[in-house]
């Protein structure tokens, strides 16, 4: 007599019986099921997280190190950036952090035209994050701030203009690869849409989604982080 806790292969824990695999759930031959092929896909994403916080790790530390040996000049660097405009692509990210977790939701409910709708705010606001950054980087353009380029700006007595250049040096290269992460993501989600559009996942694969939302949050913090210790210095 078969044991009732035997499970079919293809069919995650919890289906009815009856319920067949949908035929665009892609199962790839080394995995038993479906479940064993997202918790393997969604610890693989964990696994990246795990270096790219390393990957970030190492110019943080060097910010970090010189801001203590010149915190005076690095604090008349961070007075010359907006905060406004950090603070409004901080609630902006924040919002599409809101988004991705609505649409990962949905995913899991089988609301797919939701995910779609979701998916699309995501993107626009990834977009319009990513526009408010250009316009800033005019705006130190336009400032002399550009390390290297343009770094012409006038600085007040007793602020030593090469640790300035410093800070802007870290500024832009911690916000620029904060920027190419982004665009990765925004290309993310522009697979998803279009497979989400094409009735690629169902209720019991939607992984892809979820590995996205995770990769997602993860740039997210990031700001979260590069916010306060480039823009709040002065604080």
């Amino acid at each position: 007599m078969l044991s009732a806790n035997l499970v079919k292969p293809g069919v995650l824990p919890g289906a009815l019986p009856h319920e067949a695999p949908a035929t665009q759930e892609p199962l790839a031959s080394q995995f038993a099921d479906l479940y064993q092929q997202r918790e393997v896909a969604t610890l693989g994403m964990w696994v990246f997280l795990a270096t790219e916080i390393l990957f970030f790790g190492g110019p943080l530390t060097a910010y970090a190190i010189y801001g203590g040996r010149f915190s005076d000049d690095f604090v008349a660097a961070s007075e010359r950036l907006s905060v406004p405009l950090g603070a409004l692509n901080t609630v902006v990210l924040l919002g599409s952090s809101l988004t991705v977790a609505l649409a990962v939701r949905a995913a899991r409910l089988g609301q797919f035209r939701s995910v779609s709708l979701l998916v699309l705010a995501t993107i626009v606001l990834g977009v319009v994050f990513l526009g408010i950054k250009a316009l800033e980087y005019s705006h130190d353009y336009a400032e002399g701030l550009i390390p290297g380029i343009r770094f012409t700006a006038e600085w007040r007595p007793g602020v030593e203009a090469r640790h300035a250049e410093l800070f802007f040096f870290f500024y832009f290269f911690l916000t620029l690869l904060h920027a190419v992460h982004m665009l990765v993501g925004l290309a993310a989600w522009a697979v998803l849409l279009l497979r989400t559009l094409r009735g690629r996942f169902s209720v019991r694969w939607n992984a892809p989604i979820e590995v996205a939302g995770l990769y997602w949050h993860f740039v997210d913090v990031v700001w979260v982080f590069l916010f306060p210790l480039l823009y709040l210095l002065r604080h």
